[in-house]
């Protein structure tokens, strides 16, 4: 064993002499067993938004945890490399934070996808044990076998469960359970130093929060137990317009308010047709949705609520009634107000047909110049309006989500930041997601460039004390921005990066002392 452990020694000094040699010459996979090295893939430059195209030198496709710990705990202990790592689950970042430029990329989805149920007792609550790179569109899929499913979502589950773990998780869902990274018993993490640990809220908890929410800085997640809850047969999905911002925000905050009886909340902004069309692809019912009030003549802002509530099939609970109750307590237009039943697993899936749509027509794999924003309830209607100053509704391609969430189902001693209250008691943070396509047969370089420069216009003035806004799924471009960006926490996050990943090895996104700002 000795022995073998000293040829992948040699055989990953190999590799970094050839990473830190101002000549490249890694020209084909290189065996480094037991590390088997690509020089490239497909997928190891590019993810979803198709923005940033970082090449990395080399890419690890481990065949379990092991690998990863081999690679992290040589790196770690070498004295003169300055390889960047980072772990690319599904590839669904933004700015190229799964990237790493002349650096390595580890793809999480060569691990075998292990997902273990167990069912819970009167005692113990329902888990399932599932492997990093796993989707969670598997686990839906498999913990409904037996009649359970995880409690929080993302709206698209093709998305790596470790991935999502490294940022938040949320949707809909979020204002009655939390985020995904608040349902999370259990965590087995290869830390930046090679340490495979396992950890949870009682043991090793300081790297289970520093994981959670992390941005991929402290450790790479191979294995989490996610919590589980009975599965419903049934979802009864309603929608109801508006046309007035206020009463928009009133009746998404009347909803999330009563989590006893409403399951799921979103809302978003009807900017044109378009967007009224794309946002109803999903929803199983033809919305009789007056086209007059997108008139030539004008370009009328409207909003649309979208809640759930999940059906049993109990006898002793009539959903029709308690829908038909809520409704009483809301103030949409009038006539503007559906409703459908779907399969629990079709409400949950339901982007995945806008995905299809989108691929059939080539517009899935565009440029994405996404823009994700926690704001203070206090500061809402002002973001509304500095974003509205910043984007052409008329010719505005994709959607806005802007819903409601509760800061007491966010757990404080995690990675994942939100924004200070503003006022005393203010407990409401609106998640915003301006969630832009940038089609290259209608917006050239130069016109996703300056849909960039607005986006950051648009964070600068909400991150202002005015607004007090945070960045979900953060992007910044200077230590500074960093720094602003977690607070009063910076110097927890430095104390972590010191004791988990004290060489800098993880997660080139967040600009650290004596690291170099990426290019704009």
């Amino acid at each position: 064993m000795e022995f073998a452990l000293f040829w992948t020694i040699v055989d990953i000094l190999l590799l970094l002499l050839a990473l830190c040699s101002p000549c490249k010459f890694i020209q084909s996979p290189m065996d480094f067993r037991p590390l088997s090295f690509l020089q490239s893939t497909n997928t190891s430059s590019l993810d979803f938004g198709r923005i940033k195209f970082n090449s990395p030198a080399a890419v690890l496709r481990p065949q379990s945890p092991k690998e990863i710990s081999l690679l992290l705990g040589f790196l770690s202990a070498s004295s003169f490399s300055k390889v960047t790592v980072a772990a690319r689950g599904a590839g669904h970042s933004i700015h190229g934070q799964a990237q790493a430029l002349d650096g390595i990329v580890i793809e999480m989805d060569s691990l075998p996808s292990h997902i273990s149920i167990h069912k819970g007792t009167e005692f113990s609550p329902s888990y399932a044990d599932v492997s990093g790179g796993a989707l969670w569109i598997e686990l839906l899929e498999e913990g409904l076998k037996f009649g359970l499913a995880p409690r929080s979502w993302t709206d698209y589950l093709y998305l790596s469960i470790g991935g999502t773990l490294s940022n938040g998780g949320i949707s809909g869902q979020t204002f009655k359970y939390g985020p995904q990274i608040s349902n999370v018993l259990q965590l087995d993490v290869v830390t930046g130093k090679g340490d495979q640990v396992a950890c949870s809220p009682t043991e090793n908890s300081e790297l289970f929060y520093a994981v959670l929410g992390g941005l991929g800085q402290f450790g790479i997640i191979t294995r989490a137990r996610i919590l589980l809850q009975d599965a419903p047969q049934k979802v009864k999905w309603v929608r109801a317009f508006y046309d007035d911002f206020n009463t928009f925000i009133e009746d998404q905050e009347l909803l999330v308010a009563m989590p006893n009886v409403v399951d799921y909340v979103e809302g978003f902004m009807l900017l044109n047709e378009q967007s009224l069309h794309s946002s109803s692809l999903a929803f199983p019912s033809h919305l009789e949705f007056n086209r007059e009030l997108y008139s030539k003549s004008s370009y009328n802002v409207y909003f649309c609520i979208e809640f759930a509530i999940h059906d049993y099939q109990a006898k002793t609970t009539n959903v029709e009634q308690v829908v038909t109750e809520i409704s009483r307590k809301m103030s949409y237009i009038p006539s503007h107000f559906y409703s459908v039943e779907v399969s629990y697993f079709d409400f949950l899936n339901r982007v995945r047909g806008e995905e299809l749509h989108l691929r059939s027509r080539g517009l899935w794999e565009v440029p994405h110049p996404w823009l994700n924003m926690f704001v203070p309830k206090s500061g809402i209607k002002d973001f509304k309006d500095s974003l509205l100053d910043n984007i052409s509704p008329s010719d505005f391609e994709g959607l806005v989500l802007m819903y409601p969430i509760l800061r007491d189902k966010w757990d404080t001693n995690s990675s994942a930041v939100l924004p200070d209250a503003r006022e005393a008691g203010e407990e409401v943070v609106y998640i915003v997601g301006v969630l832009r396509t940038a089609n290259p047969a209608t917006c050239s370089t130069e016109c996703l460039n300056d849909i960039l420069l607005s986006h950051r216009r648009v964070a600068q003035a909400a991150s202002s004390p005015r607004i007090g806004a945070k960045q979900y799924l953060p992007h910044h471009l200077s230590q500074s921005h960093w720094q602003h960006h977690f607070g009063r926490r910076w110097d927890q996050f430095m104390a972590r990066k010191a004791q988990f990943d004290p060489r800098h090895i993880l997660g080139q996104g967040i600009i650290l002392p004596g690291t170099k700002a990426p290019r704009p």
